[in-house]
């Protein structure tokens, strides 16, 4: 269910700019989209409905944090009217009403296409209160019309069992910000921004989340910003002074201090304080009003300079608004400072129910914004309020910029089949995975050249998908370029910034406004944002359960360089933990994928980039590896996620196998089937069953994750009773806990990663962590029963081999050529011909 925008009129600047098709006047579209307006003082009319907007949003607030009943106080405040438990946060959001009122009247005026993200994100009662004042909150939630009971539910279901969280959240109309975790406020800006060349991306950033590392970095998104082709961002940093129990390190530095550091990120900073020792609002509505037009009209003027092709990187504009914490609230409460102070952050008045005392205090403070001039007799917010809000889809509230599946356009995919690696037989030609998905990407830039981006810290050609992305773009980026640079460019689909917090969030905000991209970044440090990544899924849990929000598009993940293949870079880049992270999240939102060739992982991506709502996290390498299947096979296997390769085992049909060989991932792949090809050549009468998995979350339970088997398809798979040495890509516990239900988990032993790991040989790196194929046949003589007895002389020539292997390459500095030339191909008609010679020595029949 989409947002139903109001019976006002809406001119979107989009209709304006279809004026011409009807045979009329049309002015320069940038002059439509981003107006110029005199810098005058406020009208009295305009000052009362700004000023009245901003007392009936600041009282529905705190009515939220405190009412059960009595909303518009028709009587006198009593005890039983307050909730039992307050929660909430009052101390951020009188200044995120004030800034929401002032850039209602700009939007009004200028028909501007704005979107709202509330950085101190736990100001959740503004956004309610706001988006219930423009009259959206009440066309989506039709129980809690504007009227008194409407204003009780309000109230009653805020912070309350059963209703919605205390901060803006996915149930908030306009937010797209997460607020339960500081930090990303504008790297999500930015993303909203990029392609939105008619969007303004309000940003209020507290200065709590300032002191966050993710935050300070983002200040340099203006280097990435194209005047021409992008939206605006317009930061406005809120110094109220208090965190939760500290002070704030911007609120007291010296404002000149302050404002240099605003010039350095690259901003014309503009300040407005007020709101301390009783000032008159009045005044500081001026000021603020004011301030925007100057700011919006340099905004316009830079894209007017854009547009008659100035290339000169512009000093955007940002605002630094500082008022009392907790603005308005009680001076002082039981003797002690509270406005103004660390102890209006939160609930400034922590019991309002235990005291005769307390009750009237609350009284008195929600009585002094007057009520009875903002509701009228009916409890719905009067014309002289009502009259601020913008039009139709104008309004934040409504904006569906912030609930991106309205927006949201499919995108045009090439066949991946096109860009196949031509396999005749498997393992006989070597590929690059990630590089022949690169020249796929490419494509997928030419052909939605304006909705789709990649993002990544630096290592876009260190992954191996440029140079081919750079035949259709170059790396975004407006600050100097120097002769010796290559493939940057003013506008450009590729973003890199050496922060993943930053491509991160940039992404998330890019997804969340209607579009599609994905992350490449190093395996390793992707555990950089976790917590980000924690949000996004929590998001996306709570959006698919919330009819009025439309699927967004799917966050990628593409991992390489990942632990197998860091041997250069050694331990501190070895770490394939984030998939671990990742399970833990609700079953509906989460898919990780570990394609173990090139067609493979071309037809995992052109899924992945179809899909919506989704986390998908794909694992894949850099290195030329062998290439296993032909495109029918590979798209076959994708879909079923998991399968039997024939081809590799040695199983006779119509009988069990005795033993099932497992793998996960393109280097766990890559040593099972040599493991493979030992166990055919040394061991010809036992029966191999190798069986490859891509969609990791096939072996969980179908009980547990949509994808998973049921216990009758993973036993007729896995066997019930058979032996089961399972090669996985990342930590070996993860596979115990998906399968822990399976009636074969007694028989599941399994190799990974093991925290071992330095600078060292591919090979050598897997026998580090007893992965590797030497020892997955040690696995099996361990566990076929029979076989330990029988095949001890095997065991240890097993045992030598990783010694020889060890200690060659400790005299020669790489791995012995037995195991750098192996190919599957290539070993089986030797195979063949040394099965032949030992048939009747292999102890089968013990098997």
């Amino acid at each position: 269910m989409a947002i139903r925008t109001s019976t006002r009129s809406t001119t979107s600047s989009a209709s304006r700019g279809r004026a011409g098709a009807r045979g009329e006047a049309v002015a320069d579209p940038v002059q439509q989209a981003w107006p110029r307006r005199q810098v005058r003082p406020l009208g009295a009319d305009t000052l009362a409905s700004v000023d009245a907007w901003w007392r009936a949003a600041n009282y529905l607030s705190i009515g939220q944090i405190y009412l059960l009943d009595n909303p518009l106080l028709e009587r006198p405040l009593e005890r039983d009217d307050i909730k039992p438990r307050l929660l909430g946060h009052w101390g951020t959001t009188p200044g995120l009403n004030f800034i929401y009122a002032h850039l209602n009247r700009v939007i009004r005026e200028r028909e501007q296409s704005t979107i709202y993200i509330a950085g101190p994100g736990h100001g959740g009662p503004g956004m309610v209160a706001n988006a219930y004042l423009d009259g959206t909150y009440s066309e989506i939630y039709s129980g809690i019309d504007q009227s008194t009971d409407g204003v009780r539910k309000l109230f009653r279901q805020f912070s309350f069992p059963g209703g919605i969280p205390s901060h803006a959240a996915p149930e908030t109309p306009g937010s797209i910000n997460e607020g339960g975790e500081l930090g990303y406020s504008l790297s999500h800006a930015y993303g909203a921004a990029f392609d939105n060349p008619e969007l303004l991306v309000a940003t209020v950033i507290g200065d709590g989340e300032a002191e966050t590392g993710p935050l300070a970095t983002a200040w340099h998104s203006n280097k990435f910003l194209d005047p021409l082709h992008d939206g605006v961002v317009l930061p406005i940093l809120h110094l109220n002074g208090y965190k939760i129990a500290n002070p704030t390190v911007l609120a007291r530095i010296p404002e000149d201090e302050l404002l240099e550091l605003m010039r350095g990120y690259g901003h014309t900073p503009h300040v407005v304080s007020g709101g301390f020792d009783g000032e008159d609002p009045a005044l500081v509505h001026e000021r603020m009003a004011q301030t925007l037009d100057m700011v919006l009209n340099e905004i316009a003027e830079i894209k007017r300079k854009a547009a008659e092709g100035d290339t000169t990187r512009p000093a955007w504009p940002m605002i630094i608004l500082r008022t009392p914490k907790g603005w308005t609230c009680p001076a002082e409460i039981d003797g002690l400072p509270v406005e103004n102070t660390w102890r209006a952050h939160q609930v400034p008045l922590a019991n309002a129910r235990d005291t005769e005392a307390h009750t009237r205090i609350l009284e008195d403070w929600m009585r002094k914004y007057r009520p009875e001039e903002l509701f009228d007799e009916t409890g719905a917010p009067v014309e002289l309020v009502t009259r601020l809000a913008p039009d139709g889809e104008l309004r934040m509230s409504a904006t569906p910029h912030a609930n991106g599946g309205l927006l949201r356009r499919e995108l045009a995919l090439p066949d991946f089949r096109d860009y196949a690696v031509a396999v005749e037989e498997p393992g006989a030609v070597s590929g690059e995975a990630t590089r022949t998905l690169g020249g796929w990407l490419a494509d997928v830039i030419r052909d939605n050249p304006d909705n789709f981006r990649i993002f990544g810290p630096d290592e876009t050609a260190s992954n191996r998908l440029a140079p081919a992305v750079y035949e259709y773009s170059d790396k975004q980026w407006n600050a100097e370029v120097l002769p010796v640079d290559e493939h940057l460019a003013r506008a450009g689909r590729i973003m890199e910034v050496l922060s993943e917090h930053q491509c991160q969030g940039w992404l998330e905000g890019y997804l969340l406004t209607g579009r599609h991209g994905l992350m490449n970044s190093y395996e390793a440090f992707i555990h950089i944002v976790d917590s980000m990544f924690n949000q996004h899924a929590k998001w996306l849990k709570v959006s698919r359960d919330i009819p009025w929000r439309r699927p967004v598009s799917s966050l990628n993940y593409l991992l390489s360089s990942h632990v197998w293949r860091q041997d250069h870079n050694g331990f501190s880049h070895q770490d394939p933990g984030f998939i671990d992270h990742v399970v833990n999240k609700k079953a509906d939102v989460v898919r990780v994928y570990l394609p173990p060739d090139a067609n493979t992982l071309l037809s995992t991506y052109d899924h992945c980039l179809r899909s919506v709502d989704y986390v998908n996290v794909v694992v894949a390498g850099k290195q030329p590896s062998p290439q296993w299947l032909d495109m029918d096979a590979a798209i076959a296997h994708c879909t079923r996620g998991l399968g039997i390769w024939e081809w590799a085992g040695t199983e006779v049909a119509g009988e069990q196998p005795d033993v099932v060989l497992g793998c996960a991932g393109d280097v766990p792949t890559l040593e099972v089937l040599a493991a493979a090809s030992i166990l055919r050549r040394e061991l010809p009468g036992l029966k191999v069953r190798v069986v490859n998995v891509v969609d990791l979350m096939r072996l969980q339970d179908v009980r547990e994750h949509p994808h998973g088997l049921s216990d009758r398809e993973f036993d007729t798979i896995f066997t019930s009773d058979r032996p089961i040495v399972f090669a996985y890509h990342g930590y070996p516990w993860l596979i115990h806990r998906l399968t822990y239900r399976r009636a074969a988990h007694a028989n599941l032993h399994v190799r990974g990663y093991k925290e071992e790991g330095t600078t060292t040989t591919p090979f050598d790196m897997v026998m580090l962590n007893d992965l590797d194929r030497y020892h997955l046949v040690i696995d099996v003589i361990d566990r076929v029963p029979g076989l330990a007895s029988s095949q001890a002389g095997l065991r240890q020539r097993m045992q030598d081999a990783r010694l020889h292997a060890r200690q060659y390459t400790r005299e020669h500095g790489e791995d012995l050529p037995e195991v750098t030339d192996w190919s599957w191909a290539g070993s089986q008609g030797h195979s063949q011909e040394s099965a032949t010679e030992r048939t009747d020595d292999t102890g089968s029949d013990n098997v």
